[in-house]
């Protein structure tokens, strides 16, 4: 932690940082998190107790708390204090390149990865969707939509689209079969083809809506991504076209 110092050597601190107070006292305590000093559940000393220690305004404080809650680090509950919240999922975004799918992005951190069905419905392919695909407006798509899960923890809401007639096993399996399976390598062992690349792949910002927010299990208005891709095969084929929702607070994207 920040050794308690005196007024004037806080102020010339202050001076000779450009970095606001509650920021060095944020950027402490998320290093304090990541090093394992304060673990995932564990509470975090009160405000006082920390104003005391990094010799600092307890407001200076609650600004460094507040902001780590927002960023999904911190969980403030009242009446009990504050708790860590359990390390963010970090998955490795590759646009031009190989693609990971969630499954490995969960085993790369430790983290069991789950899958629940949310629904299948066949759909008419819009303009946009029929000319990745390459085929007529209006073709058949079947869109698989689960939640996925890390550590039974929701993560994402995801979407993904094939062309029916390439897939049509995707109508005919059983639930349980894209229960706490990749759907990456479902798709694998049915067609034999696997994602390589998605391009383009993008990423906004969206929030959580009345339909959205219970299967995330967050606030209705929280922050999401929105990630949009479109999937290629070794062949250079349109595979299939994925629309996720993220809750941010939960993940990270290493590009």
């Amino acid at each position: 932690m920040m050794a308690a110092d005196s007024k004037t050597e806080r102020s010339e601190r202050a001076e000779v940082s450009a970095v606001p107070l509650y920021q060095q006292v944020m950027d402490d305590l998320k290093g304090e998190i990541a090093r394992g000093v304060y673990a995932a559940g564990s509470r975090i000393p009160s405000e006082m107790e920390l104003a005391k220690s990094y010799g600092v305004g307890r407001i200076t404080v609650r600004r460094a708390i507040e902001e780590l809650s927002r960023a999904g680090y911190l969980s403030r509950q009242q009446g009990r204090g504050t708790f860590v919240c359990a390390p963010k999922l970090k998955r490795k975004i590759r646009q031009k390149g190989d693609v990971q799918s969630f499954t490995e992005g969960c085993a790369a951190n430790d983290m069991v990865p789950g899958a629940r069905l949310v629904s299948r419905t066949v759909v008419a392919a819009t303009h946009e969707d029929a000319a990745f695909f390459g085929v007529e407006p209006g073709c058949e798509l079947i869109v698989v939509e689960r939640v996925r899960t890390a550590d039974g923890v929701p993560v994402m809401l995801e979407n993904n689209a094939f062309v029916l007639a390439d897939h049509p096993y995707l109508q005919t399996l059983a639930d349980k079969d894209f229960a706490d399976n990749s759907i990456f390598a479902l798709v694998a062992e049915h067609s034999g083809r696997a994602p390589l690349k998605s391009d383009p792949c993008t990423v906004e910002i969206a929030l959580a809506d009345a339909q959205v927010a219970p299967l995330l299990e967050v606030p209705v208005g929280e922050p999401l991504f929105y990630m949009e891709a479109y999937f290629t095969d070794a062949d250079e084929r349109p595979l299939l076209l994925g629309r996720q929702k993220i809750v941010g607070s939960r993940y990270v994207f290493d590009i």
